[in-house]
């Protein structure tokens, strides 16, 4: 794989960046990504079905067993994709209507019980994780200027993701407060005042979103949710791996988490980068 530190300095056409700078802004955020996706495909392949709750592909669908293997082969393929810089804008292209399909799988839920906050909780995720893929699909991707789509992408479709994104963190941050004992039942034990734990983040969280929206530090408020979300990953769900390796939930929502953050990443470099070019 070619080093981003190494590519040729051309100029990006929208904002005249150097395309070496830009593949270094993006090189964290992507390969986490990369690895996410890496590890649900594995997981598919290894079980034969989807990712447990965050997939909730319906039972009844023909031949489930083999769209799972399908869908995990895509996603190795993708994450393969996302790691190498000549085959990264084909990826993004292929991972951005993957992951509106992964979100919509969660639409039916929410006209069936709207009054459940954790039926918002399971959507916010889902698009959370979609805003982050949908930021990398307009940072890696060229879109002709004549496409019926090209609202997607480039600066309109940047501004979309992180209304997106804003928006998602809210129910994320009220599930905290709504389901606060369970919340507080994950942080770690060694860990002091455990239910203060569970109302902080909740309400970082929806400060995040707030923040976002409303460009209040959205740089600062993107990378509090990313590092939310990573510190999540590594002292709930790490763990819980260690302690049960053959479990099947531990290791799905292990890399649900961790690609959420990704997405969270992308999202703050992007931020961060389009603050130092407005300087």
């Amino acid at each position: 794989m070619g080093s981003p530190q190494s590519a040729v300095v051309t100029k990006n056409r929208e904002t005249s960046e150097p395309v070496s700078h830009f593949l270094v802004s993006q090189q964290l955020g992507q390969t986490l990504m990369a690895i996410g996706l890496l590890g649900l495909g594995v997981l598919a392949l290894r079980y034969g079905d989807f990712a447990m709750v965050w997939q909730p592909v319906p039972e009844w669908l023909p031949a489930r067993h083999a769209v799972a293997d399908a869908s995990g082969v895509l996603m190795l393929l993708l994450g393969l994709g996302l790691l190498f810089r000549t085959t990264a804008s084909l990826s993004a292209r292929v991972l951005f209507p993957y992951l509106i399909l992964w979100a919509c799988l969660k639409l039916p839920a929410i006209f069936v019980a709207p009054q459940i906050e954790g039926v918002w909780l399971g959507l916010g995720e889902l698009t959370l994780l979609l805003a982050g893929g949908w930021t990398l699909f307009c940072r890696v991707v060229e879109v002709s200027p004549t496409s019926r789509f090209r609202f997607l992408a480039g600066e309109s479709g940047m501004r979309a993701a992180r209304i997106m994104f804003g928006l998602s963190a809210i129910p994320v941050g009220l599930s905290h407060l709504f389901y606060s004992k369970a919340t507080a039942d994950f942080v770690p034990a060694w860990l002091p005042y455990r239910m203060g734990w569970a109302y902080l983040t909740g309400v970082g969280q929806i400060a995040v979103g707030l923040g976002v929206l409303f460009s209040i530090l959205p740089w600062l408020a993107a990378a509090a949710e990313a590092g939310m979300i990573t510190c999540f990953t590594l002292l709930v769900w790490l763990p819980a791996i260690l302690r049960a390796p053959k479990e099947r939930l531990n290791w799905t929502a292990f890399f649900i988490s961790w690609i959420i953050g990704a997405a969270a990443w992308i999202v703050a470099q992007n931020v961060w980068r389009e603050r130092q070019l407005s300087k």
